[in-house]
């Protein structure tokens, strides 16, 4: 039997994401799976499993590298099972700002994708959920108070554990499929999450009140796997690239503006946000940056955790010497 010219075949892309079907990270999704389908002449097409039918990212990073997945929009948590360099971008209140993230984000990110690349993923674009919040089933103002309450942690990440041990918090191991039965049953009484994620899931419901701090931006990225980007024929690469990268942008704009409506929106339907006073929030920065010598080369490695502070003082030092500053 002749071979089948490369330029002929069509390749499926199956992709898995956390965010559930309908919501804004699905539905960009499926418009960018239009535009390969378009963008290659049906050469290449996207099949979408959203909402947790493949697993958590731990397990789509696995069945991506079986190959019974080959694409995936993952969270810092699951890009961290492939290279940990990604958690630089999203240590606990390094970050005052969307701007100052980005800065940091553009500037590292051709060191990130040739790590990444060299493990077997191509990063197609970064993306974001928004700033992470303490959601709780009693109010905290101050670490002290979130001591007292059971921390949801990912399960699998034993340094992060370890780490919130050593801080002196109570951090409850488990799978991301579990959160909202693990809320319900009490097995633990709060965690931290994107505003966009406690809408969709209801987590609110179960840990009605929001201490209003940025604590971090959930930091994420649509990654393929090298060998089934490589089964794309070179000349359609660009057009596709271009086009995750389209969405990826889209991703970013669209759940950053939504983050006054989601809170709006938990308020009418019970959400207690406990505001910080400038005391009470500086306690948090403090304990956070305590943290730092702990997380650098333990949790993130040395030299991503360096450069992201580099790149962070470089950004606050051309914004303080601007015009009118």
């Amino acid at each position: 039997m002749a071979a089948v010219p490369a330029s002929a075949q069509k390749v499926v892309v199956k992709m898995a994401t956390l965010a559930p079907k309908g919501s804004a990270w699905h539905l960009i999704l499926q418009e960018m799976g239009e535009r390969w389908k378009e963008a290659s002449g049906g050469k290449v097409s996207l099949i979408l499993y959203p909402g947790m039918v493949a697993g958590d990212d731990a397990d789509v990073v696995r069945k991506m590298r079986l190959g019974t997945l080959n694409a995936a929009l993952l969270t810092s948590v699951g890009l961290a099972n492939v290279d940990r360099s990604i958690l630089a971008l999203q240590v606990p209140m390094m970050y005052d700002s969307y701007e100052e993230l980005d800065y940091v984000l553009d500037r590292m990110s051709p060191k990130l994708r040739s790590e990444y690349e060299k493990k077997g993923f191509v990063v197609l674009n970064w993306a974001d959920g928004g700033w992470v919040h303490f959601f709780t089933q009693s109010p905290v103002h101050t670490p002290e108070d979130m001591k007292a309450l059971k921390l949801f942690s990912w399960a699998g990440d034993n340094e992060a554990i370890e780490l919130w041990k050593a801080a002196g918090f109570n951090p409850i191991p488990l799978p991301s499929t579990e959160i909202s039965t693990a809320l319900k049953t009490g097995l633990v009484s709060s965690l931290s999450t994107t505003l966009q994620a406690a809408v969709i899931f209801q987590w609110y419901d179960a840990a009605p009140n929001m201490t209003d701090l940025k604590w971090a931006a959930l930091l994420g990225a649509s990654v393929i796997s090298k060998s089934t980007w490589n089964k794309i024929p070179e000349t359609l690469r660009p057009a596709l690239l271009a086009a995750a990268q389209e969405a990826g942008r889209k991703m970013r704009k669209t759940i950053r503006a939504s983050g006054p409506g989601e809170i709006q929106a938990m308020k009418k339907r019970g959400l207690n946000v406990v505001h910080l006073d400038t005391a009470e929030a500086a306690v948090w920065r403090k304990a956070a940056e305590e943290l730092y010598p702990r997380i650098r080369d333990r949790i993130v490695p040395a030299r991503a955790f360096d450069d992201a502070l580099n790149y962070r003082k470089a950004y606050r030092k051309e914004i303080s010497a601007a015009p009118g500053k």
